[in-house]
This record gives C-alpha cells, structure tokens and sequence, in this order.
C-alpha cells in the first residue's frame, strides 16, 4: 500500500495524527526515481492534507500548511504553485471566523509572491484580498487596492481579472453609496466582458449587480429580468448564489405589487429546487403585501429576522415597503368611512397615533387619498376623489389659440404696412 493510499485510510479512520504524519512526511520526503511522480505525490498530499485540517476545523495549522507550500513546490512551474496556494486558501472559505486570518495569510502569501517576483500570483492573491476587504466592510481599503490594480491590469490587457475587479470596484462604490460610480464600473465591466469570452459565473455575478443596481433606481422590472439570467447562470453551475437570486425575483415581484406572480415563480421547477427558509421569508412577505397587512410584515421581519435582516439589499429595500405597506393598510383600515377616529385608526394597525396622524397627514399631501385632518375631534374625514372640469383645461386652450391667431394677424398687418 502506498503511502498515501495510508494516509487517506487514516483519515477515513479518523485518525487525524496518523493520517497527518503520513501526509507530513510525503512532503519532506517523497523520494522517487520518477521526478514528476514525487512532485504529483507531494501535490496530492499538500491538498488533502488541506482538506483534512479543513474538515476538522484546524486553522493554524492549515495557515501553517500554506508557508510549507511554498518551501515544497518552489521548484515547480510558476501556474502551478499559483494554484496550489490559491487553492489552500480557499479552504479557509468554508471556516467560521476565519475572516481575519484569511486577510493576514492573503497577505503573508501577497509579500512572498512580491519577493520571488511572482506577478501572476500577486494580482491573482491582491483580486482576492479585494473581495476579503469587501466582505469585512473595509471598503477604503478596498478601493486603494482597486485603484492599483486597475492601473496594471489596463497596462497588462488583462481583460479577465480586469473583469472581475472592475465588478468589485462597482460593489465597492454601491455599498458607499455612491451610485453613478458604481454604474460606471459596471459599465466598464460588461465592455470588458464583450471583449472576452465570460464564464458563466463571471456573467451572473455581471447580471446579479445589473439588477442590484436597476432595483435601486427603482426599475423593479428590468431588475427581474437580470436577476432571472444571474439564476439561470448559477444554477448551471451549482452555486449557492442562486438562492439569492431567487430572493431578489421574488423581492422585484413584490415591490411591483404583482405579488400573484410569485406561486408561478415557486411553482418552477428551478424554483423548487431552492425551497428553503430563505424562500419562505419571501413568501411570508408576499402574503403580508398582498393582505395589505403591516402586522403581518412585522411578524415575517420577526420570524425569518436571520434570512432577511442579514441581507443587506433586500434590508435596503424593506424601508420602502415598510412605507408601502403602511399606507396600503392605513388605506384599507379608512376605506369604508367617511369620517373615522384616528385612535380607531392607530388602533387596527397597531401604531402611536401620532405616528398615524402624521403618516395620514402625508398622505393627503401626496395625494394618495383626499381628506382633512381635524386634530381638534381627533378626527379623519376622507372625501370621494374630485371629478376635474375640462372647462378651465378647454378655456385655456381656446385662449392659446386665439393667442396664436392675433399673433399671426399682427405678422400680416406689419407687412402691409
């Protein structure tokens, strides 16, 4: 038996010092008279070995395992090592809590890529450190990076990490909310794109912020159409992304009020393949917006608080439908009156009356509804929304008209003269 048909049996056996023995010594010792046979050996044992530390949660020693990396495969081609090192720390991926240490370890490996003048792999781990700093909300950091590199890639013509960070520049810019940049890095990504041939998952995450951003301008129905195609890219490709995107189909669907459309959605094939908490956050949603019920809203917000308060999009757009609602149930409340106690009114939706009188008082101003205010009563008096006489529309209009005949009679009269 070889000795890393061994090793795998003792971590099949979940004997963790065994097996880590075995690996440890392939690395240090796996002589051979076939060169390319020790180096697959040692290949092999460094990402199982990875994988090992990772599923029994050992992250120093697995941030130790990647400094050994590079003393092993120091020999190899420059590629090679390149993806042996971005491979271990992606492992780091699937740890809680590592977020820091991925940041140092990305470092580390920036610094020793610096030193042995691996530019490859520096812009490769520097892309990398970009989304780490995006995900621990170091966003100024980020862009520094960004800026950096955007002036080497454009040098390089490297048109597929420039693809890639000029997305995280427009992630960037969106979560500082500055949106015209954030567009005009999109921009630039989607022309880079059409240059190149664009993976499938390079092309969702493009069509994913494609409708982050559309939604935030409130084009809810162009958003749709992208968030379906970053789906569709996802799912091709077993992501776990396209969950999100099925919440943001659903979130579109429901800030356009076409809340019947969403069983069609869910009644999907692909849609079902998805079927989880997180969609049935969406659906409690879609049932409180159809009812026109706030409470039931707030009872959704509190029950699915995990699967919808820890997104920060749709977190972004539940103000708004928070306002929706409200006005949609403070119009169903006042909807059989013609004039109503506003304590009546605070009563059904379960708010301060204050609150409600100026949320009514609003209204009115906006025209949602006609109606008065009489905060001496306490009282609200709606009225039937008022007919528009076309009289005073049909007399400015003969005014125009005749404007323009007297203008042109006075044209004729000066040239007679």
């Amino acid at each position: 038996m070889s000795s890393l048909a061994k090793a795998q049996a003792a971590a099949k056996a979940n004997d963790l010092a065994a097996a880590e023995r075995i690996y440890r010594h392939i690395l240090t010792n796996a002589a051979s008279n076939n060169v390319e046979k020790a180096i697959a050996e040692k290949e092999t044992a460094l990402y199982q070995l990875g994988q090992l530390y990772q599923s029994h949660n050992k992250v120093k020693e697995l941030e130790e395992l990647i400094q050994t990396s590079r003393s092993v495969m120091s020999g190899l081609a420059k590629s090679k090592v390149a993806k042996i090192i971005r491979t271990l720390i992606d492992l780091f991926s699937d740890l809680p809590g590592t977020l820091d240490t991925q940041i140092k370890v990305t470092k580390d490996c920036i610094a020793w890529a610096i030193s042995e003048r691996r530019n490859f792999l520096r812009q490769s781990l520097e892309t990398r450190l970009v989304s780490l700093y995006i995900e621990r909300n170091a966003y100024h950091d980020a862009l520094k990076l960004i800026n950096t590199l955007l002036t080497e890639l454009k040098r390089l013509d490297d048109k597929m990490v420039l693809v890639e960070v000029q997305l995280f520049e427009s992630r960037v810019y969106h979560a500082l909310r500055n949106i015209p940049k954030s567009k005009a890095a999109l921009t630039s990504a989607r022309t880079s794109a059409n240059s190149i041939y664009c993976p499938t998952l390079m092309q969702a995450n493009l069509d994913m912020q494609s409708g982050i951003l559309h939604a935030d301008d409130k084009d809810y129905k162009t958003a749709f159409s992208y968030f379906v195609e970053a789906l569709d890219g996802y799912s091709s490709q077993e992501d776990q992304r396209a969950t999100a995107a099925l919440k943001y189909m659903l979130l579109s669907k429901i800030m356009l009020n076409l809340t019947d459309d969403i069983n069609l959605i869910l009644n999907g094939k692909l849609a079902q393949k998805y079927a989880g908490r997180d969609i049935d956050a969406m659906k409690a949603v879609a049932s409180a917006h159809a009812n026109r019920s706030l409470k039931e809203f707030e009872q959704a917000l509190e029950t699915y608080k995990t699967e919808l308060s820890s997104d920060k999009i749709i977190r972004s757009h539940f103000s708004a439908l928070y306002d929706t609602l409200l006005e949609q149930n403070l119009v169903r409340v006042i909807e059989p009156f013609s004039t109503v106690e506003i304590s009546h009114v605070a009563d059904v939706v379960g708010l301060d009356t204050r609150q409600v009188e100026g949320k009514l008082s609003q209204m009115i101003l906006d025209k949602v509804f006609y109606g008065v205010l009489d905060q001496g009563n306490g009282w609200l008096t709606v009225f039937e929304e008022p007919r528009k006489d076309a009289t005073y529309e049909a007399a400015l209009d003969t005014i125009r008209h005749m404007t323009t005949v007297v203008d042109l009679l006075y044209e004729k009269a000066s040239k007679l003269n």
